[in-house]
């Protein structure tokens, strides 16, 4: 069995507690985290190495930054977006692991509708059916997970009839999700829970947002077709978002028979 977990960290340094606490735990065979706000001198591969698990990274000071760490050996795989990503932003690190490929984005969040920082975050989904066409094809077992800032349908949102429009749930985001994931992808959540109600984000200002369940999802784990066929769970742990400083988001997980 092969156990993949990803989780929006919102500073690795200040969630590390909760994250090596997890992996005790859970013992995933892999890790993929966003948001790690730390610069590659700065990030704490000791504290994972001591765990057991290889880590490799990329990050910046205080915004963005992403890392996957795993049990098994981590053959990094550069993929270049600098098309369409700006310079010096830590969005996507790639990597190969028993013979899966491994794809963690930090997706931009969009800010407002109709602004600069949407159409940028529009452009930026859009332009990974590229690098899928470029780089690896549907019928390879890929993994495509991380922050995606996109909830693709009115289940995956508290509200969606009062959200929708909203940044992270909005239509044109939403076309252009789905434009990628026709290149070859299925949603390895819905595919074991098709029911609403499941979440991996809780705003902070939100008050007793995740006892309310007022929550989004956001965070994804994509398999293409071949290995979402492997897949035999996923699973929302929402234990690490009831803990003290937690991050606003948790962990999400899938595992595959593989």
């Amino acid at each position: 069995m092969f156990k993949i977990a990803s989780f929006n960290a919102n500073s690795v340094r200040a969630r590390l507690p909760i994250i090596l606490d997890w992996l005790e735990n859970e013992k995933p065979d892999v890790l993929c985290l966003q948001e790690t706000k730390v610069e590659d001198h700065n990030f704490p591969a000791g504290d994972f190495n001591a765990a057991g698990y290889n880590v490799i990274y990329k990050g910046q000071k205080s915004y963005n930054g992403v890392a996957i760490a795993s049990i098994h050996e981590l053959k990094e795989f550069p993929l270049d977006i600098s098309s369409f990503s700006r310079s010096g932003e830590a969005r996507l690190i790639a990597a190969m692991v028993n013979n899966i490929n491994i794809i963690n984005t930090y997706m931009p969040q969009g800010r407002v509708p109709d602004t600069d920082e949407f159409t940028y975050k529009i452009n930026w989904i859009k332009n990974m059916r590229e690098i899928f066409n470029h780089y690896y094809n549907p019928d390879m077992h890929l993994l495509w997970t991380g922050d995606f800032n996109v909830a693709p349908e009115p289940i995956d949102v508290h509200s969606p009839d009062k959200l929708l429009g909203h940044v992270g749930y909005h239509p044109v985001e939403h076309e252009a999700l789905q434009f990628v994931k026709d290149w070859g992808f299925e949603d390895v959540f819905r595919r074991h829970v098709p029911e609403g109600g499941h979440y991996t984000f809780y705003d902070y200002r939100v008050p007793n947002g995740v006892k309310r369940k007022m929550g989004w999802r956001i965070d994804h784990i994509w398999a293409t077709r071949p290995l979402a066929d492997l897949s035999r769970h996923s699973r929302i742990d929402m234990e690490p978002r009831m803990k003290d400083k937690p991050s606003d988001h948790t962990f999400i997980i899938a595992e595959f028979d593989v």
